[in-house]
């Protein structure tokens, strides 16, 4: 826990979140409402045996209690999804609408791809792209598994990513939940620092901001981008979305967020960055017993 040291600052009762980091997480699925609803599904559920708790802030959000959340009924069926708690935010923060062009700059697994197909009711078109082909596989079988019909995948470099094999030459909305040194993913990955090192933050923050500034330059003037990690470094963050506000056209915008969390920050190490960078949200494990994740929200404007 010692490269955590750095965030003592910026984190309010620092000894609760070191003592969640230690915990091993919680099983969470989101139900995937293209194949069956909540209501549904939580009755499957309660028929096969499997004890379940509805999260308060999204209803399509259950913690259950298996260790094995892939080898339940509703799993192999494709009711549910295996999914962290907190990254089902991200989505829901772009809410996306039926008929839109969305792009999933860094889409496999397909969780988050699948969870915009079905908050789209599964029409209109997701582009799903990531750089790795071996990623591209479970993604594709992840979207057969759920239905979701409305994908397109592509293998590209997010950063440099050609919209030109479609007959549009904009999105209506991105979601960049980009790579990252993954520091929030410790409950469910204990190796998640072992090769932890700040150079390899600033590393990965080059390809965060490019990938973030093509996805601004792919979506249309009004459209919604959401950059998005599972890390705690403002490096990662708030300096990558720093980045974007003084190279491309946008501003960070509001939203609704009924989880517990923390305000984005406006400093760090000597670092100052726009005040509408409260807007973002951080969250930490001790907050609602989740994971740790990053989320901004931004509007372009030309």
């Amino acid at each position: 826990m010692e490269p955590f040291e750095r965030y003592r600052p910026i984190i309010d009762d620092f000894e609760a979140f070191l003592e969640a980091c230690r915990r091993p997480l919680g099983t969470a699925v989101r139900v995937n409402t293209i194949k069956a609803s909540v209501k549904r599904t939580i009755a499957v559920l309660e028929e096969t045996g499997v004890a379940y708790e509805q999260a308060e802030w999204n209803p399509r959000v259950l913690r259950l209690e298996t260790d094995s959340p892939g080898s339940t009924w509703t799993s192999f069926h494709g009711f549910t999804y295996g999914q962290e708690e907190v990254s089902a935010v991200p989505a829901g923060v772009l809410n996306p609408q039926p008929g839109e062009r969305v792009w999933d700059a860094c889409g496999a697994p397909g969780g988050k791809t699948t969870q915009i197909a079905a908050l789209m009711d599964d029409r209109g078109t997701v582009v799903a792209n990531d750089n790795n082909l071996g990623r591209l596989s479970a993604l594709r079988f992840n979207a057969e598994r759920l239905g979701a019909t409305s994908l397109a995948v592509t293998n590209q470099d997010a950063r440099n990513f050609s919209i030109k094999p479609f007959e549009f030459d904009r999105f209506d909305r991105a979601l960049v939940d980009a790579p990252c040194s993954c520091e929030g993913t410790i409950r469910k990955n204990p190796d998640a620092l072992e090769d932890w090192s700040e150079d390899h933050i600033h590393s990965v923050a080059g390809i965060q901001k490019g990938i973030l500034r093509r996805a601004i330059q792919t979506t249309r003037e009004g459209g919604t981008v959401v950059y998005s990690t599972c890390t705690f470094a403002p490096e990662e963050n708030e300096a990558v979305v720093q980045h974007a506000l003084e190279n491309e056209p946008c501003e960070v915008v509001d939203f609704d967020l009924s989880l517990e969390h923390s305000p984005g920050l406006t400093t760090w190490d000597d670092e100052e960055y726009d005040s509408s960078l409260e807007r973002a949200a951080r969250i930490y494990p001790h907050q609602n017993d989740t994971g740790g994740f990053f989320v901004a929200k931004l509007e372009v404007t030309a």
